[in-house]
């Protein structure tokens, strides 16, 4: 390593500085792995190419690191691994344009010390410039299909990179669509996205910011934005039935924790069970966790809210400001609590008053809701609301819901603890117990 740097250029004006942003061991972790790469690209590892940043190469069974550095070495045959367009221009910015094909590790201490260790104004316009794919200064609806194609490549199976035709490129352009490209490019008819609408997006579809924000994080070491939740459904059940798929998943996971996106479960679908409000209740009472409820209505729209308490009975609202509400098609956006009031979670039951609604629900006001479903589960409601900053969800505000499907979070701890207690009486007894609460006929066997 020592004479690898004597051949070393002289330093970058904003190296040192750079420099700063880093322990000296993370320093030292850097370097490793820097020279791992650089071995990969040329004998004498003194730079990283183009082929290696994108797509690693094996190390040469010649070649042999110290003890130490045999880890580095395993690391880094799949360290950045960003193809295509995005991972062409990702390069280009980190090596500073200079178009040599060579990443020097002064090089990559300057990009990761402004992209992942800057201000969040730093990095959002970093990842601008990233999105320009075109390297023209305008981000255009072209520029970001681009990257999106390249986000799903490597997020979800190869077997399903989009292409043109494939029916999941629906699914693409729902995050394409929740896009705003403000700006007028001067020359011909193209908008482009200015940096305050790529901060507004960023707001609508938090799982690209995740992704888009750690691309110089290891691939294979649970990169942010790329966990998808493994999605459990019943035996024999036709998945042309479910609405929720991997991309929604990921899509709604974006402003979640690691934790929760290890495991859904589906609880409750209103074609398999029934349409039924205490079938429902009946489904969801084994869930300690949080649950995400999706409806699909007969406008074809697709939306629903994460709920981060249990579903209880209540005569007003309750819950925390985790809960959220989201739209899934025709154009994905999440939309998180703004602080305007703590109206989160609504879960009326056999209540007579007209002023406590039966059913469930989140955000606005008692029969204004910002997204509920009445305890016929035959109609809803869903309009603009503080809560969540939220526009109507639908085409209108009466929604007539046509699918009505609500999956469990869980998490290994509690995978753990249901184990422990599975199939025993006193459990049984509980969800029993709670069933009753729900529909208030608890006392009446008192």
């Amino acid at each position: 390593m020592g004479n690898s740097q004597s051949h070393s250029p002289p330093a970058h004006p904003r190296f040192a500085s750079a420099s700063r942003a880093f322990a000296q061991k993370e320093l030292e972790d850097l370097r490793s792995l820097f020279f791992s790469l650089a071995a990969q690209s040329q004998p004498n590892g003194r730079h990283v190419s183009l082929p290696v940043f994108q797509v690693p190469l094996s190390l040469s069974p010649s070649f042999s690191l110290s003890r130490t550095n045999d880890w580095w070495g395993a690391l880094a045959q799949a360290y950045f691994r960003v193809r295509g367009p995005l991972g062409e221009r990702l390069f280009d910015l980190i090596t500073q344009k200079r178009k040599d094909g060579k990443l020097n590790f002064e090089d990559l201490v300057i990009a990761k010390a402004t992209y992942e260790k800057g201000t969040r104004d730093e990095i959002e316009e970093f990842i601008y410039q990233l999105l320009d794919v075109g390297d023209d200064g305008d981000v255009t609806r072209s520029d970001l299909e681009s990257v999106m194609i390249t986000v799903f490549d490597s997020v979800f199976s190869p077997k399903r990179v989009q292409t043109a035709g494939s029916p999941k490129q629906e699914d693409l352009h729902i995050f394409l669509d929740s896009a705003n490209f403000s700006e007028t490019v001067q020359g011909h008819g193209d908008r482009r996205m200015s940096l305050e609408d790529l901060r507004r997006w960023f707001a609508l579809v938090p799982s690209v910011r995740k992704f888009l924000g750690s691309l110089l994080v290891p691939a294979d070491s649970g990169r942010p934005g790329s966990q998808v939740p493994r999605l459990s459904c019943w035996n024999n059940v036709d998945s042309g039935e479910i609405i929720l798929n991997e991309e929604y998943a990921w899509h709604i996971g974006g402003v979640l924790s690691e934790g929760e996106l290890e495991h859904w479960k589906l609880l409750y679908h209103s074609s398999l069970s029934g349409l039924s409000f205490s079938t429902f209740l009946g489904s969801i009472n084994n869930s300690e966790g949080p649950t995400i409820l999706i409806i699909k209505d007969r406008e074809g729209h697709i939306y629903g809210g994460y709920a981060s308490q249990p579903w209880e009975r209540h005569s007003e609202f309750y819950g925390d400001m985790k809960s959220f509400l989201f739209q899934l098609y025709p154009h994905a956006s999440i939309y998180r609590p703004t602080g305007a009031n703590r109206n989160v979670q609504w879960c009326a039951v056999n209540f007579t008053s007209e002023d406590i609604p039966n059913g469930i629900g989140f955000g606005g006001r008692a029969n204004h809701f910002g997204l509920f479903i009445s305890a016929s589960f035959d109609q809803g409601q869903t309009f603009a609301c503080t809560t969540f900053g939220s526009p109507c969800l639908s085409t209108a505000s009466r929604i007539l819901p046509e699918v009505i499907e609500c999956w469990g979070v869980v998490q290994k701890k509690q995978l753990e603890k249901q184990d422990a207690v599975k199939g025993t009486i006193l459990e049984r007894f509980k969800e029993d117990r709670h069933m009753l609460n729900m529909v208030g006929l608890a006392n009446s066997s008192e």
